[in-house]
């Protein structure tokens, strides 16, 4: 390995993704030639599939791949755990032999030529890169809007979250060492990078159309997505409950005043009314608690966020290439 130049994983967290897969593959290579030849990376780098648990033929293209391109290989999960833990393992994974990391979601919306910008900003001494879209024009209306709403509110419960920033990023070896510190099973990989302090910088670009397959988060994910980064970072709904009682309790004292006196103004319907709010204004307080419980319940238990059934990873080109004549290892994982 050429130590003046620094070993790149990029990680690319995949679910069921075999009709994006080859071009995926494809453009990833081609970048990987470019970087190595303009000195960018050493010729050792690697890109890192995920398999995260896929149905389809993704791990069968990933493993037949890794033993004909120098610079494929992939780790396959024992099951389905989710985008944030299938790439919190590709980081844990690229930290064992390399010098900075990438990642990237399989469906090539990010655009692949900004990595050179990347590394270009790892050159100049920043641990950490962020990949921030110019713009939302390729979302629907609905999706842009929530997005940018959620950014909004998360900015004013405290929480610091870089701009229409996703998962497309750098982290150096030492920002990856520092990640793997946060042992918390609740995953918000977009609130946990800007606590670690090092020096970072953003590149923008723009966001492209998906070239195939269906989004993997639809609007479910979606929400719960951003449910566990509103709980994994602030506190601030269970004190805006707090709040609300207070002001609710000072809105009763005047109302029941106000119903002493004119009894006739506030009568059944105003009482069954009353019940329907306050009964509404409890679900929704037991609720928001609820959440949280949860979550400390999750943490207490401390499971392993996820199982490596595979690993492509530590093996040498060698070794892969051994495994060329044997069909059936191939045929064994083809689901």
């Amino acid at each position: 390995m050429d130590k003046r130049l620094p070993m790149l994983t990029i990680i690319v967290p995949c679910f069921n993704e075999e009709e994006v897969l080859p071009e995926t593959i494809k453009q990833l290579t081609g970048l990987m030639n470019e970087l190595c030849e303009e000195k960018l990376i050493g010729k050792h780098s690697r890109i890192l599939f995920v398999d995260d648990g896929s149905t389809d033929r993704t791990w069968m293209m990933i493993a037949m791949e890794s033993v004909r391109n120098q610079f494929v290989t992939g780790i396959k999960l024992a099951r389905n755990v989710g985008h944030q833990k299938a790439l919190l393992a590709g980081y844990l994974k690229a930290r064992e032999k390399c010098d900075c990391a990438i990642s990237i979601d399989a469906d090539l919306q990010d655009d692949v030529g900004v990595i050179k910008e990347f590394m270009k900003n790892y050159h100049e001494g920043y641990e950490i890169v962020y990949g921030v879209r110019k713009r939302r024009d390729t979302d629907s209306f609905f999706k842009r809007t929530t997005a940018q709403g959620f950014y909004r509110m998360m900015k004013k419960l405290g929480i610091d979250l870089v701009y229409n920033h996703a998962d497309f990023r750098l982290l150096s070896k030492r920002a990856l060492d520092e990640l793997a510190r946060y042992p918390e099973n609740n995953l918000f990989l977009r609130g946990i990078l800007p606590l670690l302090g090092f020096r970072s910088t953003k590149v923008f670009y723009d966001r492209k159309e998906r070239l195939a397959g269906k989004t993997k988060y639809p609007l479910r994910k979606m929400i719960s997505f951003a449910l566990d980064g509103l709980t994994s970072f602030s506190v601030r709904p269970i004190r805006f409950i707090t709040i609300l009682g207070i002001i609710l309790f000072s809105v009763s004292i005047l109302l029941g005043s106000f119903t002493i006196f004119n009894h006739a103004i506030f009568g059944l319907n105003g009482t069954v009314l009353s019940l329907w709010v306050l009964g509404s204004l409890q679900l929704i307080a037991l609720g928001t608690v609820g959440e949280y419980i949860g979550k400390i319940f999750i943490e207490v238990k401390n499971r392993p966020k996820y199982a490596v059934e595979i690993d492509l990873f530590t093996k040498s080109m060698v070794e892969r290439l051994d495994r060329k004549m044997d069909e059936s290892y191939f045929l064994k994982y083809k689901s």
